[in-house]
């Protein structure tokens, strides 16, 4: 239970790119994960050649694990840090956080990491489109102030993906519109 326990802060912790955007009541890191395995689920099943998406799905799940305890720390504090800094840090947590559950749960954040297999290169991309899948929400709640989700991901690249280089052309043209 303990294990479990651990990861309820991932359900409070707001994303904090959107705190400096001044977005009220912005996503939580848990919606965030449930999200990019939604991104996943939508995607995978038309990407070719196939991925096991059921192992994407697993990996969206546990990316954001060691936020339980380091939180969501923004890009401005990451330049901040020395190099290394913030993945060994994520590494100790995840280790911390993951260590009680089955070895395949560290073995699967890991993967995601170091971006191994098509499934765990495919997740980091639907973890950037899922943000901008956030973020076109939040401009059709009237929020401003996003333009730079669309540059960042008008640079992202799909181009092992076709279905998540389509999403993200209609992210893009959502944003700028």
């Amino acid at each position: 239970m303990s294990a479990l326990l651990a990861l309820i802060p991932l359900e409070s912790l707001p994303r904090t790119g959107w705190i400096l955007r001044n977005v009220p009541a912005p996503e939580t890191i848990a919606g965030h994960i449930l999200n990019t395995c939604y991104v996943v689920l939508a995607l995978g099943p038309r990407v070719a050649p196939a991925i096991d998406v059921d192992r994407a799905v697993v990996l969206a799940t546990l990316h954001d694990a060691p936020e339980a305890l380091t939180g969501d720390l923004p890009r401005m504090v990451k330049a901040l840090l020395p190099d290394g800094a913030k993945a060994q840090a994520e590494e100790r947590a995840a280790r911390e956080l993951l260590g009680p559950f089955p070895p395949v749960a560290f073995d699967r954040w890991r993967e995601f990491q170091e971006a191994r297999t098509r499934e765990a290169r495919f997740v980091r991309v639907c973890d950037r489109l899922q943000m901008g899948v956030r973020a076109v929400a939040y401009r059709r709640l009237g929020l401003r102030g996003l333009d730079d989700f669309a540059v960042a991901l008008a640079e992202l690249d799909c181009g092992e993906f076709a279905p998540a280089r389509e999403l993200r052309d209609e992210i893009v043209a959502a944003l700028r519109a």
